[in-house]
C-alpha cells in the first residue's frame, strides 16, 4: 500500500514539476514564474518525502525541511523584488 502511495506521490510531483516548466517557459508575468518556483520548491519536498518513504531514513525529511524554510525565505525575497521593482 506505501509503494503505491509512494508511486503516486512521485507521479504527482513529476506532473507539478511539468506544469511548472511550462509556466516559467509561458508565463506573460513575472509573478507566474515566482509560483511556479514556489511550485519546483514544493515538488522537490515531495520527492525528499517519497525518498524518505522509499529508504526508510529520516535524513530526507530533514533533507526537506531545509528546502520549505529555504524556499519560503526565497519566495518571500522575490515577491519583493517584484513588487518594488528592479530599478527603484
Amino acid at each position: 500500500m506505501i509503494a503505491w502511495a509512494n508511486f503516486l506521490l512521485v507521479l504527482g510531483a513529476l506532473l507539478a514539476i511539468a506544469l511548472a516548466t511550462y509556466r516559467i517557459v509561458q508565463g506573460p508575468q513575472h509573478a507566474d514564474r515566482i509560483v511556479a518556483l514556489d511550485i519546483f520548491l514544493a515538488a522537490a519536498v515531495a520527492l525528499c518525502v517519497a525518498a524518505s518513504l522509499h529508504t526508510g531514513r529520516t535524513v530526507f525529511l530533514d533533507v526537506g525541511i531545509g528546502l520549505a524554510l529555504v524556499g519560503f525565505v526565497a519566495t518571500i525575497g522575490w515577491a519583493r523584488l517584484v513588487d518594488k521593482g528592479v530599478g527603484s
